[in-house]
């Protein structure tokens, strides 16, 4: 074989790599917008249960009124963050003071047993479980292609090409941990 013959074929082979490592950053960013896209669609979904499940806890616990405008203010606030920690922030808000309702709620044993409430409740519940599915694959996705990016020689076509880390979506753990405060 020639030298020349031997040039060709590394570099040949350096731009099979550089392809291929091209390709697979491409596929892990467009993995990570379809997981969040994913979120949006689970979220929008509860957006939509939360004025059914407020309506209906307001028909029994009619002098709980603060509760009610938390839970519309966090929904809003949700609804309108723009970027991923606004977003991640007001989703924990909103987290939070849909357990407050619900805490609420264990006070009226009648809206306890209202099947509609009930069913509302199943069905809100089924949402945060697909959220939490949801962020989850989100996480995943975006953590494989925070990897690619920072590991070598991948970060060098990253870099190239100016594929940037994207953020965790992640909540505060303060939150999931300390009990609901109900006040009276």
């Amino acid at each position: 074989m020639s030298t020349l013959t031997i040039i060709y074929i590394v570099l040949g082979i350096l731009v099979v790599g550089i392809i291929w490592t091209f390709n697979s950053l491409v596929r892990l960013r467009v993995r990570a917008k379809e997981a969040w896209s994913d979120i949006e669609v689970q979220l929008k979904r509860r957006y939509n249960l939360i004025p059914n499940v407020v309506e209906t806890v307001k028909g029994y616990a009619k002098h709980e009124r603060g509760v009610f405008e938390k839970v519309t203010e966090a929904r809003t606030r949700a609804m309108g963050a723009k970027d991923l920690h606004d977003k991640a922030g007001a989703e924990n808000m909103l987290s939070s003071t849909l357990k407050t309702l619900f805490a609420v709620s264990e006070n009226y044993p009648d809206l306890k047993a209202n099947a509609n409430f009930l069913d509302l409740q199943r069905e809100l519940a089924d949402t945060e479980n697909k959220i939490q599915a949801a962020r989850r694959f989100y996480n995943t996705m975006v953590r494989d292609l925070n990897t690619k990016i920072e590991t070598f020689p991948p970060n060098i076509i990253a870099r190239l090409f100016n594929f940037k880390k994207i953020e965790f979506f992640e909540t505060k753990e303060e939150l999931e941990r300390e009990p609901v405060k109900v006040r009276f």
